[in-house]
């Protein structure tokens, strides 16, 4: 691929633009070296402005979502994107939240323009476990893990049960549900169908992967290391 198009593809700018950067000089190799539209270079290699370029297609990273953003491009208020550099916005392919957490939901948000791993990530065959933290309006009644374990609640306007969830009590209020789906408001439609209301939920861990001290609002990637962990407990 030519090093315009790819620039361009990584979100820096239209082709236009970055082959602007070019004639200006911008764009040098590890060394300092200015480069020329139509050099090969090893994409490690690339600098824009004495920084390394963006990862290639295949780019995962974790973000730590706070409440009040939308998974979304397009809602008016704000959004994922937002909390990441403004050129991840226009990457092709486009940078996809794994799965949606809604705007009142906090915690691990998976990223990813790798349109395979996506779909292995959400595909309920791969059996993934996500972990949820949620603080309830009213005191458990001390029949929900049993419920939720037993593969036969049925979600209202659904017509096949739920598969069993874990479900451990960290409080009168609070609890700890361990996922192995991802349906429409799955969490707070549980406990509604038990009479019960989630006022604050979180989302503590996917697959192998937790936050482990990412501060809320911030990203970092995901090397090999980490996929090996978010898949090791179901490979």
């Amino acid at each position: 691929m030519k090093l315009v198009k790819l620039i361009a593809n990584l979100g820096y700018g239209s082709r236009k633009q970055v082959a602007l950067m070019f004639r200006e000089g911008r764009i040098t190799d590890a060394d300092g070296e200015v480069l020329y539209a139509d050099d090969k270079v090893p994409h490690a290699a690339i600098r824009i402005d004495d920084e390394a370029l963006d990862p290639p297609t295949g780019m995962v990273l974790m973000l730590h979502k706070p409440t009040g953003y939308t998974c979304s491009t397009r809602d008016p208020g704000r959004v994922i994107y937002d909390l990441l550099p403004p050129r991840f916005r226009l990457r092709s392919p486009l940078l996809s939240p794994v799965g949606r957490l809604d705007r009142e939901t906090s915690g691990l948000l998976l990223m990813t323009d790798d349109g395979q791993l996506l779909h292995r990530i959400t595909s309920p065959k791969t059996g993934l476990a996500k972990v949820y933290e949620a603080t309830l309006a009213q005191d458990l009644r001390g029949d929900e893990a049993a419920v939720f374990a037993s593969g036969t609640l049925m979600l209202e306007s659904e017509t096949t049960p739920l598969a069993p969830a874990l479900m451990v009590v960290d409080g009168p209020r609070r609890a700890r549900l361990t996922l192995t789906e991802g349906r429409y408001h799955q969490v707070r439609r549980m406990f509604a169908a038990v009479g019960n209301h989630v006022d604050a939920l979180h989302r503590s861990q996917v697959g192998g992967l937790a936050l482990d001290g990412l501060p809320e609002g911030e990203w970092r990637l995901l090397d090999g290391v980490d996929l090996d962990r978010l898949f090791r407990a179901v490979d």
